[in-house]
């Protein structure tokens, strides 16, 4: 009758929801696409960088990252938490002994020594779905866990590339500072002499003083800021520090330059097999469409069959007995009054399934909003680089040719100085045009998944 009952019962299951994931809010990239929008795979990215150092850097980080670390062991958890919940679907065998003694106080009986040893067996019988769902639901999480794995390797290279390549271009000021600063002190010092043989009032020798320490104050401080950014390469890649400076040192100031470095494909769709971090929000997703499945057999009867074996033997009196016996049947669990526990659960999943599918379309969005944003930095930052080096070379001519009448007396040292300042500030604007253009490289290398497939291989 309990086995009629549930069978009767179970057309009554709510079905999960569907768990597809949203389409892309976009058909195709509306920022212009660099070398014609080649789709080679972004595997060997940071190959393709004429700096051997970045990518052997990126690789010792993710060795020795404890980001990455946690990443591993969270896989380790989501697996055996999937591996728990498959077993849930299979009956369960175990082995039970238990002995006791007993007597009667009023009025004394002579004790009772019993003991008994055998299989026991269970077997929840999944008519509703619940022990599928759930299992569904920890397969899913254990291969988000997965490519939270990969995700955090993409972040950690695309921030160590960005680190790297903050530090290359602050290099690139201090030689320009440096020379700035080589240049002021000789002009300070030669405009002394002027002012001694009085060709040159001592205001204006007081004025190059000045600004020879604040050239100094400047390289200084441009010193300070490389100093940090190599701190943080340090954290990252768990080095040694005096070791890592001997290795940055043979191509100090030299921005690391990208070689046939390739575009994202034009579909946006295409992130949904190269984002990890989309994949994985996909996978939270179909885990909480099983999970609603899950809460609502829940509300429905449970059917355990069951079944022992077991052997035994009582002592009283100076008697002996013993024996073998057995036992199978089933047990039906159904739900009466609960005060609204269970279907309360069934709403907190169907909640928790339309928040995780609002976050991936929120992620969806930003993740075609990254890549945009990182192709219009990059397209932006290729057509400046030009206009840039063009206005720093013309300016510093400018400024060659002022210190020059200066020297011979034909121009004023404010004039000269007016000319060097907008010369020193083209040229960091040309570095800093240059380090935007590597740094929207990286950027477009993380925003579009950093080469991850679905076949790529994990731990």
């Amino acid at each position: 009758m309990a086995l009629a009952a549930a069978l009767t019962l179970a057309g009554c299951a709510a079905s999960i929801p569907d768990a597809a994931p949203p389409a892309p809010p976009a058909s195709r990239w509306q920022a212009p696409l660099p070398h014609g929008g080649d789709t080679a795979s972004l595997a060997l990215w940071w190959s393709r960088f004429d700096d051997p150092l970045l990518p052997a850097l990126i690789a010792e980080a993710q060795d020795a990252s404890p980001t990455l670390a946690q990443a591993r062991a969270r896989i380790v958890q989501a697996r055996a938490t999937q591996r728990s919940a498959e077993g849930a679907l299979w009956p369960g065998v175990s082995l039970q002994a238990q002995g006791s003694r007993s007597t009667a106080i009023t009025p004394p009986t002579n004790p009772v020594s019993q003991a008994t040893i055998g299989p026991q067996a269970a077997w929840e019988i999944d008519l509703f779905g619940a022990q599928r769902r759930s299992a569904q639901a920890a397969s899913a999480r254990a291969e988000q866990a997965r490519l939270g794995w990969h995700d955090a390797r993409v972040s950690l290279a695309a921030e160590l590339a960005q680190t790297y390549v903050n530090l290359r271009g602050c290099e690139a000021l201090v030689a320009v500072y440096a020379d700035e600063s080589d240049s002021q002190a000789r002009t300070a010092a030669l405009t002394r002499e002027k002012v001694g043989v009085g060709f040159e009032a001592p205001a204006n020798g007081a004025l190059a003083d000045a600004l020879a320490a604040q050239a100094r104050d400047r390289l200084a401080a441009q010193r300070a800021e490389c100093d940090v950014t190599i701190k943080a390469l340090v954290q990252l890649g768990g080095h040694d520090e005096a070791a890592l400076r001997e290795r940055l040192a043979a191509r100090a100031a030299a921005l690391p330059q990208p070689g046939g470095a390739v575009a994202p494909p034009q579909l946006p769709a295409a992130l949904l097999a190269q984002r990890p971090d989309l994949a994985a929000s996909a996978q939270e997703l179909l885990a909480a469409a099983a999970d609603v499945g899950a809460a609502d057999a829940a509300r429905y009867p449970q059917l355990t069959l069951a079944g022992n074996v077991s052997w035994g033997v009582v002592r009283t009196a100076g008697t002996r007995d013993e024996g073998a016996s057995w036992s199978i049947g089933p047990t039906i669990t159904l739900p009466l009054l609960d005060g609204g526990r269970l279907a309360a659960q069934a709403e907190g999943a169907r909640g928790r399934y339309d928040e995780a599918r609002a976050a991936f379309d929120e992620r969806l969005r930003g993740a075609v909003r990254e890549v945009e944003e990182a192709l219009v930095r990059l397209d932006a930052a290729q057509r400046r680089e030009a206009d840039a080096g063009l206005a720093a070379g013309g300016l510093r001519d400018y400024f060659e040719a002022a210190q020059t009448r200066w020297r011979i007396g034909a121009g004023s040292l404010i004039d000269m100085e007016d000319a060097r300042r907008t010369a020193l500030a083209a040229q960091a604007g040309l570095i800093g045009v240059q380090r935007e253009r590597v740094a929207a490289w990286v950027s477009l290398y993380r925003a579009a998944g950093g080469g991850w497939s679905s076949g790529t291989p994990g731990p």
